[in-house]
Formats: C-alpha cells, sequence, structure tokens
C-alpha cells in the first residue's frame, strides 16, 4: 500500500520497488474495455490492413513478370499492363492506409475522450484530503501526458501487431510458394532480431517510468511558481534565481532520460537495421546459384529481395512489440493507479435527500484524526438550533474549520455522528446535503471569468434581477454599477481586480443566489479594513437572516451577539455559552477577549 500525505490508495500495482510492469490477463480485459465501444471501426481497421497487406505483394510480383516475360519478349502492351497494375496497387493501397490513418485517429481520440472524462469524474469524488496533499504537478500530469499517450498505445502498438502480422504471414506465404530453398534462406536471420529484445524493454520501461515521473515534477514547479498565488509569493520573496535554477535542474534530467530512452532505441534499431543487410545478401548469392543451375528466374530473384523488407520489418516491428508493449503497460498503470484509488465519500445505499429547510444542526460525540494518532476533534458535542447563530471561536489550529468541513462532508468523521433536522448526513444524499449549505471563507475564490458569470455559478437559472436583488443585499451592486462594463466585468485570475472586500460581498451574494438553509463562514472579515468589515457585516446581517448559521471569527467583536458561542481549543469544546456569560466564567474565552482587546473586563 501507498499513501498519498495520509490517502490511502486503493490497488497500487505500480511502485519504486517493481522491475518490470505486470502483463496479466485482468490487466489485458481492463484495457481492451476502453475499445470496445469502437470493435465496429476497429473491425474495419482490420480488414483495410488484410487488404494493404495483400495489395503491397502486387508490385515485386509484376516488377517479376516484367523482369521475366514483358522486356525479354518486347512485349509494350504487357509492360504497360504490368507497370499500370503496379502503380493501382500502390495508389490504392495509399488510399486506404489515409482511411486507416483516419479510422486511428477516430478510435484513439474517443478513446482519450473517454478515459479523460472518466478520471475527470473520478478526481470529482476524491476526497478533500486526498487534493490536500497530493502534487498538482502529479494530477495534472496523469490527466494530460498520461492519457493522450493512449494513442501512441493504439496506432504504435495494437494497429502496428495487426498490420505486421498480417504483412508478415502473406509475405511468408508468398515466398514459400515462390522458392521454398530461398524462402528459408531468407527466414535464416530471423532469430538475430529476437535476442537483445527482453533487455531492451526493461530498459525502456524504466526510462519511460523515470522520465513521466520528472514531468510531473515539472509541472508541479510550473503549477506552484506560475500561479498566481505562487507567482506573487516568488516575486516578494525574490527566489526567481532559486526557482529558476530547481526548474532547470528538473527539466536537465528529464531531457536527460528523453534522450537515454530515443537512444536506447536508436541503438536497437541499428542491430535491427545490421541484420537485416544480411539477408538480400545471402538471397542473391543462394539466388544466383540456382539461377546458374537454371531453377530460378532473375525476375525471381529481384521480388525476392523486394519482398524482403516485407519480411524483416515486421518482424523487427513485431520483436520491438515487446518494448512497446512494456511502455503502454507502464502508461495504463499509472492511469489505472489513479482509477484504484476508491472515494471514500459516497452516497450510502438507499440514502434520501435532505428535507426542511433551517433544520437543527447536531454533533453528537464526533472525533476526527487528520492522521493516525493525531486526533483534530476529541468528543465535540453540540447543537445549532434553527434560525441561530452559533459562532466558534478559539486559537489557531483548535479544530474549528475541521468541524464545518465534516458538515458537508469534506471529510468523514472518524467516530460519533452528525445529524441535520434530525437524520444522519452519512444517511444524506451528498448532492442534497451540499445543496443546503453556503460557505463563505476568508479565501474567496473567483474564476478568471465576469462578475455575472461567477455570480450565475450559484444558481445558473438565476434572472437579471435576482443577481442584482443580491447584490444589493451584500452591499455590491452600486460598487459593480461603477465599473466601466458593470456586471460583464472580467474580474482576473482568482479576482485580482478585487478588493478583499469587494470578493468578500461578491462571496456573499452567489450564496445568496444559492438561498440554502444553512450557512457557513470561515473567518470571512478576518482581513479586512475596517469600511470593508462594515460593508460584508451588513452583508452578512442579511445572508444569515432565518437561517442555521456557523461562523468561525477571530475578531470577536463580530460574534458578540450570536446566540451561542462554542470556544473550541485542543479539538475540544472547552467552553459554551453567550458572550457574557463566557466573560463571567474567566475562562478561556475571557483570555481571547482581554488580549484582543488589550483590557479586563469585570
Amino acid at each position: 500500500m501507498s499513501r498519498y500525505g495520509g490517502y490511502t490508495l486503493g490497488r497500487m500495482k505500480f511502485d519504486d520497488s517493481q522491475e518490470k510492469p505486470d502483463l496479466s490477463k485482468e490487466m489485458l480485459l481492463r484495457i481492451s474495455r476502453y475499445f470496445l465501444p469502437y470493435w465496429k471501426q476497429t473491425l474495419v481497421v482490420l480488414v483495410i490492413l488484410a487488404a494493404t497487406s495483400v495489395l503491397g505483394l502486387l508490385p515485386p510480383l509484376l516488377i517479376q513478370q516484367i523482369v521475366d516475360h514483358a522486356l525479354p519478349g518486347k512485349d509494350l502492351r504487357l509492360l504497360a499492363l504490368l507497370v499500370a497494375g503496379s502503380l493501382a496497387a500502390t495508389v490504392a493501397s495509399g488510399l486506404l492506409g489515409v482511411l486507416q490513418s483516419y479510422l486511428n485517429a477516430f478510435i484513439s481520440q474517443n478513446i482519450i475522450f473517454d478515459m479523460k472524462n472518466q478520471m475527470y469524474r473520478h478526481l470529482q469524488g476524491m476526497p478533500l484530503q486526498f487534493f490536500s496533499n497530493v502534487k498538482q504537478g502529479e494530477v495534472i500530469t496523469r490527466m494530460t501526458s498520461d492519457i493522450s499517450g493512449i494513442q501512441g498505445v493504439f496506432n504504435g502498438t495494437i494497429v502496428n501487431f495487426a498490420s505486421n502480422l498480417l504483412m508478415l504471414i502473406t509475405t511468408a506465404g508468398t515466398l514459400f510458394w515462390m522458392n521454398w530453398k530461398l524462402a528459408l534462406v531468407s527466414v535464416f536471420v530471423v532469430p538475430l532480431f529476437v535476442a537483445p529484445t527482453r533487455k531492451m524493454g526493461s530498459l525502456r520501461w524504466k526510462l519511460a517510468k523515470e522520465t513521466q515521473e520528472k514531468i510531473s515534477e515539472q509541472n508541479h514547479i510550473i503549477e506552484e511558481t506560475l500561479s498566481l498565488s505562487g507567482y506573487m509569493l516568488m516575486k516578494l520573496f525574490t527566489k526567481e534565481d532559486q526557482e529558476r535554477d530547481r526548474f532547470k535542474a528538473v527539466s536537465a534530467e528529464t531531457t536527460r532520460l528523453q534522450i537515454r530512452e530515443s537512444m536506447a532505441g536508436r541503438w536497437f534499431m541499428m542491430l535491427v537495421n545490421t541484420f537485416a543487410s544480411i539477408g538480400p545478401m545471402l538471397i542473391y548469392l543462394c539466388g544466383g546459384y540456382l539461377f546458374i543451375r537454371g531453377e530460378i528466374t532473375i525476375g525471381a530473384i529481384i521480388a525476392f529481395v523486394s519482398l524482403l523488407g516485407r519480411l524483416y520489418s515486421p518482424v523487427g516491428q513485431l520483436t520491438n512489440l515487446y518494448v512497446d508493449i512494456k511502455r503502454s503497460v507502464a502508461l495504463f498503470e499509472r492511469i489505472f493507479d489513479y482509477f484504484d484509488m476508491e472515494p471514500q465519500i459516497v452516497d450510502a445505499p438507499g440514502a434520501d435527500s435532505l428535507n426542511g429547510a433551517g433544520s437543527a444542526i447536531e454533533f453528537r460525540n464526533v472525533s476526527f484524526a487528520y492522521q493516525p494518532d493525531k486526533p483534530a476533534l476529541r468528543d465535540i458535542s453540540f447543537k445549532a438550533e434553527p434560525g441561530t447563530l452559533t459562532a466558534l471561536v478559539g486559537p489557531s489550529g483548535a479544530g474549528k474549520t475541521t468541524i464545518t468541513n465534516l458538515i458537508p462532508r469534506l471529510y468523514n468523521a472518524d467516530s460519533g455522528s452528525i445529524r441535520i433536522g434530525g437524520a444522519d448526513i452519512a444517511s444524506i444524499t451528498l448532492k442534497s446535503l451540499r445543496s443546503s449549505i453556503g460557505l463563505v471563507t476568508q479565501d474567496t475564490y473567483l474564476f478568471n471569468g465576469t462578475i455575472r458569470e461567477n455570480l450565475l455559478y450559484a444558481n445558473e437559472e438565476a434572472t437579471d434581477e435576482e443577481i442584482t436583488q443580491a447584490c444589493q443585499a451584500a452591499y455590491i451592486h452600486d460598487f459593480i454599477m461603477k465599473l466601466p462594463d458593470g456586471y460583464d466585468t472580467v474580474v482576473g485570475n482568482r479576482g485580482i481586480k478585487l478588493s478583499g472586500g469587494e470578493k468578500q460581498r461578491l462571496s456573499i451574494a452567489r450564496v445568496l443566489l444559492k438561498n440554502p438553509s444553512i450557512i457557513i463562514m470561515d473567518e470571512a472579515t478576518s482581513s479586512l479594513d475596517t469600511v470593508s468589515e462594515f460593508y460584508v457585516q451588513q452583508a452578512m446581517n442579511v445572508l444569515l437572516k432565518d437561517k442555521t448559521s456557523l461562523v468561525i471569527a477571530h475578531r470577536l467583536s463580530t460574534i458578540m451577539s450570536a446566540d451561542n458561542i462554542l470556544v473550541i481549543q485542543d479539538g475540544r469544546v472547552a467552553e459554551e455559552g453567550k458572550h457574557q456569560q463566557l466573560l463571567e466564567r474567566n475562562g478561556v474565552y475571557k483570555d481571547l477577549y482581554d488580549k484582543q482587546f488589550g483590557k479586563k473586563v469585570t
């Protein structure tokens, strides 16, 4: 088993301890399932391959007739017919090749389309913990270059195998039909093609695996340093030189591995070509002897030499196919590694939809740990009634955000239960559960689109009037109308063209359009200036009205009027009550209040 930052993968066959990929019956069956929807097109490809294999035999055979009959007999009509026949066979083979290329592209690209969609859908079901720990460059590599490599698997492995096998069978049969003695001489060098193949396959597979890992590392560096946040961090800490050197080092290693892989194949093909040159020399030697004895014609010798390329080329390709298969299996195993990760957070059998707006949220002895033996929450119990505001306060790392992440089941609790309206959330469908929850965080995420597009993400059916009403309620409409393009203003990557307060109010407007029964706000005003905080606070008052609300706040001034305050410390509920009650207890909350306001309260 392997782990991605605490997230246990499913059946992980592909690890550093392996020396070769496992081409098992199960693996072949699993790969074949992706080709089944396109069996009709594949069948047409096989028919075309068979036809082109036969057509490819005609030019050498017609050349034999030209040399042995048309030229010695000075038969111009026969010569013209034979030349025309050879040309027609070549043109027909070329036209069929064009059709085959189209079908190859159609099948491979549709398989890539199916696999990318399956991978995207599968990754959507992975828990938040997976994305919190796995390198983004790794995910991008498997979604792009790994899956795109499937095109090479189809064109370079499957079609190549069928094409070369048919060519080998038809050519060998023709050679033995023409002269069995020369045919035996022709196949004499075939064993020389097979000898170096197995060692070369292992080497190229190892190099391919290392190359893909380095490409993933490259993508990770790009994602980290050229994303908006990473770019700003790099600039502010003047780390351009270090990051450039890091990227250059990984790129250099990737280039070195790619050159090694390329040259490994070249050396292999050089040996194959060397062995292939022996055959024609033997044919000229033995064929000349048979010609002198009167057992064969000059045209037959020429045809034999012409057909040797059609014999040795597929033999070389088929022996080299072992190399391609190992590389293809390595590619599929990297993809299947992700498919084998089973989503941990799924709908329970017979799960029901969440009914009842504004239902109570209740935690019953809930415990949770991101890593074994390091609990983040310990025996948490509380109840948030409908239409009330429950505030979560406490030092950083106490477990406040973890509590709010458990409600929409971004994680599953290890023990205890969380109930909404009396129903355990584990028995509620994820779609209905999350549709009932609106989340506003400190780090508001906006797509690089227009304000309207970002708002419609919450409700695609929202009218212009509803959008305007939501923005007015969020105290952002007047600001939007002052922009040159109004609601069609592009906000930039992650909303960089807007201030923190403006992004927060847009986020609130977006949640208002969603109109959920449960609102969660995670430190929504902690990084805002006084003016922005005022407007966001006014928008929050509208948003939280008549909702079941949980608010995480570092600024105690924003939650003094909360119906209930939970003081979280070391993953436990240290204190619970209203603001004044907690002050009178002289406990953790009182200490937090005194430190924040710099005074003692009696």
